[in-house]
């Protein structure tokens, strides 16, 4: 079997990869570890960046997301019993962000994929890269109880954090930088109005606490735990009433509560794998990175790396030129440091770090106040979080 491009895993990068190159008729096989409801099953982000619309738009298959998507103007700040509003808006000269869960954008992307009668193959086993240092890479992988190899002219590593692609780079061949944070996140999604028609961040003596929402009447919330919690030791009571201790007055009172029907607890985590090309083998989005979800980036990095490595493959099969190949690391590394920073910022100004001295959070209670009073300020952080131009 012989394709243009492979791309190992069907996320929301893999998928909008796909559906790009199929748009411009590269033929592209997805492989995908898992089955396909399981794919469906996970529960991530939803806060899109006017970039990550825009891409998927190019596909055809925002029907859905333009119909139902939620457009923010505005987050709010919460910290000494008050709200301060940030007029993304106003501030970004325009932008806006749009609010669409990721599990329905990736239903689209493969509803889109299944109607063009594209190839993904699900429960792929033993998915391995090979001579991609060459010019004849080509993946294996088991399906069936059958081994298949697939010759190819590139490799789209789009699997993730824990995904083999990585992984398959030579030691020697990549560096990563990463940090730890003392803490996680415990979320909870039900089937209850929000409690605001934006998002709001609240920082408290507690914790830090996230009000978000998937639609107007499903509700997305987190509280700041200990990093080695149990999320079978938070009944929906307690979490419910954690909450509320950590939101300002009129916002705990507007808390509608219900049965959960979704509660995990993640790690926050910064990583950085460089570079992101080797050979014929390109890392996207989680396979590259990892940021704290504090700053709603990870599947808008996800989404622009996508954007530089379809725009390459563009001009590599439409001009015969490798200069966006060549660059592809490089301009993709840009966006997602200044992402990784604006990631690490906002969870050092929301979070209270267990080891923080009195020092430190004096620092931060200024940092708060800074950002809710000062319009510079302001605008810096409303450049960052509608999306910093590709």
């Amino acid at each position: 079997m012989r394709r243009q491009v492979v791309i190992i895993g069907s996320g929301p990068s893999g998928l909008l990869l796909g559906q790009l190159l199929h748009g411009i008729g590269i033929d592209a096989l997805i492989l995908e570890r898992s089955s396909k409801e399981h794919v469906l099953s996970r529960v991530r982000a939803g806060v899109l960046e006017e970039g990550t619309v825009g891409l998927v738009r190019a596909t055809g298959l925002a029907g859905r997301l333009d119909a139902q998507g939620l457009r923010h103007d505005g987050i709010e700040f919460a910290f000494d019993g008050r709200r301060h509003r940030i007029d993304l808006h106003e501030l970004s000269g325009g932008k806006r962000v749009v609010v669409y869960g990721q599990t329905e954008l990736t239903a689209d992307l493969m509803a889109g994929r299944e109607a063009a009668g594209t190839e993904t193959i699900y429960e792929a086993a033993d998915v391995m890269p090979h001579g991609f240092d060459t010019d004849a890479p080509y993946v294996t992988y088991v399906h069936g109880g059958t081994t298949h190899r697939v010759d190819c002219d590139f490799i789209a590593g789009c699997d993730g954090y824990h995904g083999i692609s990585r992984r398959a780079v030579p030691a020697g061949a990549i560096s990563t930088f990463e940090r730890s944070y003392p803490f996680g996140w415990l979320g909870l999604l039900a089937e209850v109005p929000p409690v605001s028609h934006e998002l709001i961040y609240a920082s408290h003596p507690r914790g830090f606490a996230l009000c978000s929402m998937r639609s107007p009447t499903r509700s997305r919330y987190y509280v700041q735990c200990d990093g080695d919690e149990k999320v079978e030791n938070w009944s929906d009571q307690r979490f419910w009433d954690e909450l509320r201790r950590r939101l300002p007055a009129d916002a705990a009172d507007a808390v509608t509560t219900g049965p959960s029907f979704e509660k995990s607890i993640a790690g926050l985590r910064s990583f950085v794998a460089e570079p992101m090309r080797f050979g014929r083998l390109f890392l996207c989005g989680d396979a590259a990175h990892i940021v704290p979800p504090t700053g709603a980036k990870g599947l808008n990095l996800a989404a622009s790396d996508v954007h530089y490595l379809f725009e390459a493959l563009r001009e590599f099969y439409g001009e015969r030129s490798a200069a966006g190949l060549d660059a592809y690391s490089a301009r993709a590394l840009a966006r997602v440091w200044k992402a990784v920073r604006f990631s690490w910022w906002m969870t050092l100004l929301l979070h209270r770090f267990p080891d923080a001295s009195p020092f430190a959070e004096k620092l931060r209670a200024t940092e708060l106040d800074y950002v809710t009073t000062s319009r510079h300020a302001a605008a810096a952080l409303a450049e960052n979080y509608v999306g910093l131009p590709y």
